[in-house]
């Protein structure tokens, strides 16, 4: 039998702070269980990103391809970045758009927030919808190497449901989309 009064709370008891790097630090805080006893949480801090899905009027949507090291792939997806410390989401869903795609957006839209892997990751992923597309100017990060593709949504969303694009908030963008225009 389900319990609606149980109390979930887990408590910060202390702060440690193991690895402090540019774009990560790992944690592994001291807390109290909701029952009282102590544990420890292991997770990786993260200051946040955002992402965004750009649609141009044809219904084709701008992927990047990179090489992502951890998995050992390329994947494709839709273009992202971590937030600048102070950076609203919205400036850096549409800065990530430009340097990565080469592309301006003449409106975005707040299209969700999405927590990546809550098991070990305190990241919040903000998501937008690109429309209005006109060219600018691509500027890469140093150290940051992609290809752009131009992909019809349909063809997206059937390589979604393949599983050959993997990449969370790509699925969670396209497949949201698509449930919102299919109505």
């Amino acid at each position: 039998m389900e319990r609606k009064d149980l109390i979930l709370t887990e408590t910060e008891m202390q702060a440690n702070t193991l690895y402090d790097g540019r774009i990560i630090s790992l944690r592994v805080d001291d807390i109290k269980l909701p029952d009282g006893k102590p544990a420890k949480r292991e997770y990786v801090h993260h200051r946040g990103g955002a992402s965004i899905l750009a649609i141009d009027g044809e219904n084709c949507v701008y992927l990047v391809r990179q090489f992502r090291y951890p998995y050992r792939e390329e994947l494709l997806e839709i273009p992202a970045g971590k937030l600048e410390e102070g950076e609203e989401p919205a400036v850096t869903a549409r800065r990530e758009l430009e340097e990565e795609t080469g592309l301006a957006a003449v409106e975005i839209h707040p299209f969700g927030l999405i927590y990546p892997t809550p098991g070990y990751t305190d990241e919040h992923l903000y998501v937008f919808l690109a429309k209005g597309l006109k060219p600018s100017k691509m500027h890469l990060d140093e150290g940051e190497f992609l290809q752009v593709e131009r992909v019809p949504l349909n063809e997206v969303y059937d390589r979604i449901m393949r599983g050959e694009i993997r990449d969370g908030k790509t699925c969670y963008a396209v497949m949201r989309y698509m449930l919102e225009n299919s109505k």
